[in-house]
């Protein structure tokens, strides 16, 4: 999990390097979102799914979100959840949109040719509901590419349990290095080693968070008194090696490039 130093870093603008060390030190990058229009019509299309859901008028959206445990029980919250994915999924244009939320950061990170999930995905975790938990993982140990990055989205401010954890590149590093010493243990036990090195992730509707998947992260018990509300999606250049999840099972090629088409297409004459 050691990080590669940014060998020709001459060839990257200013800002580049700065986005990469920043994402190489910290395992994260948190910037505002590129494309506000895009970020309110997937929310207010997220809260109209759910309101006519509900049978309720077209409220504010973040009184809606903030909180829904007024309105659902915990037993009924994956059913809603499910829902509301499927609908958002139907729209032609939330790939896109999403997409375009961090462009700009999602191409210095990981490339201008990339593939992309082939379906975002919808968390909700209520105030002291412990039915909706990440416990903490590393998307790679369940056979996902290293090569990937997440894109998670807040519908509504994030801070303190009413977030997600990660745990720092060189504290992860330590735990790999040690990590057979968990052989037979379980997440929670990882957790409780790892607890006093987490970094708890405070980040606002307006802003989107880009991380390295192969740092251990999670969430714990919601003990704020407001409902969470995220997407995420994973982003992936087209030609680094997959793990579990394909290319055309689980990923889609978004900005694949002439010369690439071209290329994969050429046949040498016969002779």
């Amino acid at each position: 999990m050691a990080n590669p130093s940014l060998k020709h870093s001459g060839f990257f603008s200013s800002q580049e390097i700065e986005v990469n060390k920043q994402f190489l030190d910290s395992g994260y990058i948190i910037s505002n979102c590129e494309d506000m229009d895009s970020l309110d019509r997937i929310r207010s299309r997220l809260v109209e799914i759910t309101s006519v859901y509900l049978g309720d008028t077209f409220p504010e959206p973040a009184k809606l979100l903030n909180k829904i445990h007024t309105k659902v029980r915990p037993e009924q919250l994956n059913d809603l959840r499910v829902h509301i994915i499927q609908k958002i999924n139907s729209e032609p244009w939330l790939r896109r949109n999403y997409f375009e939320l961090a462009r700009s950061v999602i191409e210095i990170l990981v490339g201008n040719e990339l593939a992309m999930q082939l379906r975002v995905n919808l968390s909700i975790q209520m105030p002291q509901d412990d039915s909706s938990l990440l416990p903490v993982h590393a998307d790679v140990w369940s056979g996902d590419s290293p090569f990937e990055v997440v894109v998670w989205l807040p519908l509504v401010d994030c801070y303190g349990s009413k977030s997600m954890f990660l745990l720092p590149p060189v504290a992860a590093e330590k735990l790999t290095e040690s990590f057979i010493k968990f052989q037979g243990k379980s997440s929670e036990d990882i957790f409780r080693e790892i607890e006093s090195d987490l970094e708890w992730i405070e980040i606002n509707y307006g802003q989107v968070l880009i991380f390295n998947q192969n740092l251990p992260h999670g969430n714990r018990i919601n003990r704020e008194n407001e409902t969470r509300w995220s997407m995420n999606c994973r982003f992936k250049s087209i030609f680094s090696p997959y793990g579990d999840k394909k290319l055309g099972e689980f990923f889609e090629p978004i900005t694949l490039r002439p010369a690439s088409r071209i290329g994969l297409g050429h046949r040498l004459p016969q002779v």
